[in-house]
């Protein structure tokens, strides 16, 4: 819908990562040039850690775009709560190599045959792990083990660990994490965009989709964005899809603050159905606008830790999504039904006026 009206050839806020919408905000710059130095030292582990949406595994896919892959010889697994044996079955997996009912030296063994005879072919093993907080000790250890795979001069395997805040605590702390704690080389810890990139954001994603300067957007739209979204860029990209949603159906020819304001009281109120809302803060003469936070918040009047507001804030935004697609069908429907009964209208009128024979 919005590419009909916005002249517009894709969708600019999809949800799913892209590396062709690669935006080099500060603080993605930044964690580029460390994963640029760690590649560079061929060993141990790079770690990125970041707020759920705050762009790490789009920075992967980026990675991954633009590594030569004659030299890298890359995978990347999804890892969800799995014991070790799990992880060497998806990193056999991934290289293509049989699993099934293989023993843990049976595929170790596999592993560092395929990593040797890479090597020999000009290319280094590089690991991308996703969701590293959820990966418990073994799995680690055995990420860890794989490292040890030698060459004559140097490590074969590299290995990047991607994870959300805890753990960055975790691997900074927890005794048992000493060894793959002295193997980290380069560590990066993704923060959200300032204030002031969040208008070249967007403008980025929608000039890579064929936007012409229509809608129009200023500098208050970009500031209640920021505010509501407080920076991360999959909230920017969800509250923007209903934004120009909500354009197209207006045909509005700018985007304005009052529309992000609107669009956002939205989502809140559908996230709110059945349970108690984050705090919250609403438009005020001090701070306007409204903001969805991830933080301080309760279930029918009990306290929750963090990782039941993780899995709470996941919940609520499957939810919202879900809504979202609803939401966008009832509206396309509504506009068939009023173009078919306009078109039964004039069908009507054009008999009335037809000369009778």
């Amino acid at each position: 819908m919005m590419q009909d009206h916005y002249g517009l050839t894709g969708r600019p806020f999809q949800l799913t990562p892209d590396p062709r919408f690669w935006f080099e905000s500060a603080t993605h710059k930044k964690a580029m040039a460390y994963l640029g130095y760690g590649l560079q030292q061929g060993e141990g582990f790079v770690v990125v850690t970041g707020e759920i949406g705050a762009g790490k595994t789009t920075l992967a896919s980026h990675l991954l775009a633009t590594v030569d892959p004659s030299r890298v010889n890359a995978i990347r697994i999804a890892s969800t709560q799995v014991g070790g044996m799990d992880v060497l079955r998806l990193v056999a997996q991934g290289f293509g190599l049989p699993s099934e009912g293989a023993e843990k030296a049976q595929l170790l063994a596999r592993i560092e045959a395929h990593v040797v005879e890479r090597a020999r072919a000009g290319q280094r093993t590089l690991l991308i792990v996703d969701e590293s907080q959820n990966l418990p000790q073994d799995s680690l250890e055995e990420l860890r083990m794989l490292s040890n795979i030698q060459g004559t001069d140097r490590a074969l395997v590299q290995t990047l660990l991607l994870g959300q805040p805890e753990f960055r605590e975790r691997l900074n702390t927890a005794p048992e994490l000493e060894q793959l704690r002295q193997r980290v080389i380069a560590a990066h810890h993704l923060t959200a965009m300032d204030a002031d990139e969040v208008g070249p954001y967007v403008l980025h994603r929608l000039g890579l989709v064929g936007w012409n300067g229509t809608p129009s957007f200023s500098e208050p739209t970009f500031a209640a964005l920021f505010r509501a979204t407080s920076g991360l860029p999959r909230r920017i990209n969800n509250v923007m899809t209903r934004v120009l949603m909500l354009g197209n159906l207006e045909q509005a020819p700018a985007i304005t603050s009052d529309m992000i304001d609107a669009v956002v009281a939205d989502m809140m109120q559908d996230m709110a159905q059945g349970q108690s809302m984050p705090d919250v803060e609403t438009p005020s003469a001090s701070a306007p606008g409204l903001r969805l936070v991830d933080a301080a918040v309760s279930l029918e009047g009990q306290a929750i830790d963090g990782t039941a507001l993780d899995h709470a804030a996941r919940i609520a935004s499957l939810e919202a999504q879900v809504e979202e697609q609803g939401a966008a069908l009832r509206r396309v429907l509504g506009l068939l039904v009023e173009w078919v009964e306009a078109e039964d209208a004039q069908r009507a009128a054009d008999i009335r006026r037809a000369p009778a024979a």
